[in-house]
């Protein structure tokens, strides 16, 4: 049963418990889709820094409350409001620890299980695409939804996007489409399937010390087939988002549109609808991360986050999606033809205060 906080008699908003061999972790906030607040970063690292050390636990389990969302992201409302009310330095410390938390799991070294049943974006990613074992229940949703909102898909998305088969981590990064249980195993987002029926036992099992990889294939299901991704698409894809710049990948979708490919037009149509600006960084930093270990991209990301939470689209695409819900973001410049290379490479200069570290505390 969830432990109660004695000064406000509320469940706490992230749960780090030791349950047999198991370091586990709840993700307690399923009224805000288990979004996760800088306390909730600090809570989840300090847990792990102390299980690193303690020979009892042999695994990490990290689910979601509520069996709606595994996490849907970051707390943006709250550096929404931070930026807005000039408090740039307390939303760069929550991505500076955010992204610290991601070095750490990356690195983690005893087995990290994410069982993820539900929507798993954002800061929900860099909670469970970065463990050694990601568990997809039959309602996995995932997605890098933050050129939508003005943003860049972040929480070690400049590593791992680039590392997936042809061009889908651009894809990917420049649409910010969702994917399904079937697509996320056939890109290996996702490690294992598991019916969400056998949640409860798979976490059970866990906790007791049985071993990992037995307990999942004990409980494996039949993954359903790539339903975005047919052959004809995947070929498609990794034909125009080769392309280096976003206007020679958006003239490679029209030109399929007009041959014919229902697929091609309509993810034209989503890229034109993205904030410009975040196109442009968002491909950008998938190029470089390529080459990348993953303290550096981590470092680049927090470069990026340092100077696009300050933005007129950061602040225009909140409003637009989290805010008011209207949809309709009024982006600046408007239209990736209004960018300047220069625009985009300045997120990419050295910060004074860089992140650095081996994400421990």
């Amino acid at each position: 049963m969830a432990s109660v906080t004695a000064e406000t008699g509320q469940e706490p908003e992230v749960i780090c418990t030791r349950q047999g061999a198991a370091g586990h972790i709840l993700l307690n906030r399923p009224q805000a889709l288990n979004a996760v607040n800088l306390a909730m970063v600090r809570t989840i690292h300090a847990a792990l820094d102390a299980w690193a050390e303690d020979a009892a636990v042999t695994r990490i389990v990290v689910e979601g409350a509520g069996g709606k969302a595994f996490c849907a992201g970051g707390d943006i409302r709250t550096l929404h409001d931070l930026g807005k009310a000039g408090r740039v330095d307390e939303a760069r410390a929550f991505w500076r620890e955010e992204y610290e938390l991601n070095i750490r799991i990356k690195a983690y070294p005893k087995p990290y299980v994410a069982l993820v049943d539900g929507i798993v974006m954002g800061g929900g990613v860099g909670l469970s695409i970065l463990g050694s074992h990601r568990v997809a229940g039959e309602r996995w949703l995932f997605a890098m939804p933050e050129v939508g909102i003005g943003f860049f898909p972040d929480v070690g998305a400049t590593w791992f996007l680039p590392r997936l088969p042809g061009a889908t981590g651009r894809w990917i990064a420049l649409t910010g489409t969702r994917l399904k249980q079937g697509d996320s195993l056939a890109l290996g987002l996702a490690t294992h399937a598991v019916p969400s029926a056998a949640f409860a036992a798979v976490r059970d099992a866990l906790c007791a010390g049985e071993p990992i990889d037995a307990v999942l294939a004990r409980h494996a299901m039949a993954p359903p087939p790539a339903a975005a991704l047919s052959t004809d698409d995947r070929a498609v894809i990794d034909r125009c988002f080769a392309a280096d710049e976003p206007l020679a990948i958006l003239a490679a979708l029209d030109s399929e549109a007009a041959r014919g490919s229902t697929f091609a037009a309509e993810t034209a149509g989503t890229l034109r609808a993205r904030s410009p600006n975040s196109v442009a960084i968002a491909l950008e930093q998938i190029k470089r991360g390529a080459d990348l270990d993953f303290p550096a991209a981590m470092r680049l990301e927090f470069r990026i986050a340092s100077r696009i939470s300050d933005t007129p689209d950061f602040f225009e695409g909140v409003r637009a999606v989290v805010i008011d819900k209207d949809q309709n973001p009024r982006w600046s410049p408007a239209s990736l033809q209004d960018l300047r290379p220069q625009d985009t490479a300045r997120y990419f200069a050295p910060l004074p205060d860089e992140l650095v570290g081996d994400g421990k505390r």
